[in-house]
């Protein structure tokens, strides 16, 4: 790594550069495990994913749009409920999360309660954040942003698709709480 006089950093100040980080980490979490080296990891993998988003778009000499419309807002705050529900809750895809999750037994209708593995490192990161949907939802409203750059059509499909599970998820429970006052 070059210093400000254009020369290489030692192996030294690296290494002095990244005890300072660690006893910063340390004294963040009181003493507690925390995997703050994997949620950096994590956040630099979102900051890539986002300049990857914003070179295609510059590639694609693609328009930002200036505003969305109350249409595609609601759209998209619905889908991305219901994909960070499915992505983080779901049966179905529990085999993403096994790698990072245990099964602990059922949440709810159709959904999954698993708890985080991996003591303080990344795999741990991910795990926290494959099973919290409100971790999961800046992630995929992201996506559904950009996605509103490089194919719109396709994006407000997708985003009225997931948006019309969701009605039909809340639908089924207020069915369900009917059926339970009738009997």
């Amino acid at each position: 790594m070059p210093d400000e006089g254009g020369q290489r950093l030692s192996h030294h100040t690296a290494s002095g550069i990244a005890e300072k980080v660690e006893g910063a980490f340390k004294g963040y979490s009181h003493g507690s495990d925390r995997p703050l080296a994997g949620y950096a990891a994590i956040l630099g993998a979102y900051a890539a994913a986002a300049g990857v988003g914003v070179a295609v778009i510059r590639r694609s000499h693609r328009s930002i749009p200036r505003t969305l419309s109350t249409r595609d807002i609601a759209l998209v705050a619905l889908a991305t409920y219901q994909l960070s529900r499915m992505m983080t809750k779901d049966a179905v895809t529990s085999a993403i999360r096994a790698p990072f999750t245990e099964y602990e037994g059922p949440a709810g209708p159709a959904e999954l309660q698993e708890g985080v593995r991996g003591g303080s490192g990344l795999r741990h990161a991910i795990g926290e954040l494959l099973t919290c949907p409100f971790c999961m939802s800046h992630w995929i409203a992201t996506g559904f942003g950009f996605g509103f750059v490089v194919a719109p059509d396709a994006t407000r499909l997708m985003a009225a698709m997931l948006s019309a599970e969701t009605a039909s998820d809340f639908l089924q429970f207020a069915r369900a709480a009917a059926q339970r006052r009738i009997q």
